[in-house]
């Protein structure tokens, strides 16, 4: 049985987004399954030394074109820049991560729409009601999602996720890694591709 594509994204990054809105297609021409990783890019970057790019001088100001423009290119429809940006994504992330424990099917979904809240509705998924709200709407039980952002075991297991995400390298949103090989960006994605496609190239 083919491996999965281990799929590493945080909430708040919009080259994530656009990854999540392409992996499933990817992944199912060459008969592969995602799994979904939420990682929390602000315990990244302490490893790494780096900042959100929209905080770093002169690459702030382009990434900001980029966001939009990469959107457009990647065909994802109504993209815009939220008004509160970057915000924490603990609180999306946990509900992934518990997802992944009792709800398995539901995940996919629950991405996207959190995903979706944020950069289309302008929706601020760092709030732990707002966010627990939007899973509902997705066939969540959303009392739950909301209980579970305060749960200490899956706090605990949000921090051990993110753990082994940096003990398998990875250090940025989108981060894919394909039968061992680590792809960062969504820029690499047609190389994700002819991967899939030969076997490893």
């Amino acid at each position: 049985m083919p491996a999965v594509i281990d799929f590493y994204f945080d909430f708040s990054s919009p080259y994530g987004f656009i990854g999540s809105e392409k992996i499933e297609s990817l992944a199912a021409r060459h008969g592969r399954s995602v799994d979904w990783h939420p990682v929390l890019l602000g315990v990244v970057f302490k490893q790494t030394g780096s900042l959100p790019l929209t905080e770093v001088p002169l690459k702030g100001d382009y990434s900001k074109r980029d966001f939009v423009r990469s959107a457009r290119f990647h065909a994802i429809a109504n993209f815009r820049m939220p008004s509160v940006f970057p915000i924490s994504t603990q609180a999306p992330a946990r509900i992934v991560v518990w997802l992944k424990r009792t709800s398995p099917g539901l995940v996919a979904g629950a991405v996207h729409a959190l995903y979706r809240a944020f950069f289309v509705d302008d929706i601020d998924i760092s709030n732990p009601d707002r966010a627990a709200a939007v899973a509902g709407k997705c066939g969540v039980d959303a009392a739950a999602a909301r209980a579970v952002i305060d749960d200490p075991a899956i706090k605990d297991a949000l921090r051990l996720e993110n753990d082994k995400a940096i003990a398998a390298g990875v250090f940025g949103s989108p981060f894919v890694i394909v039968d061992g090989e680590p792809f960062w960006g969504v820029d690499r994605f047609e190389q994700v591709e002819r991967w899939l496609a030969t076997g490893g190239w």
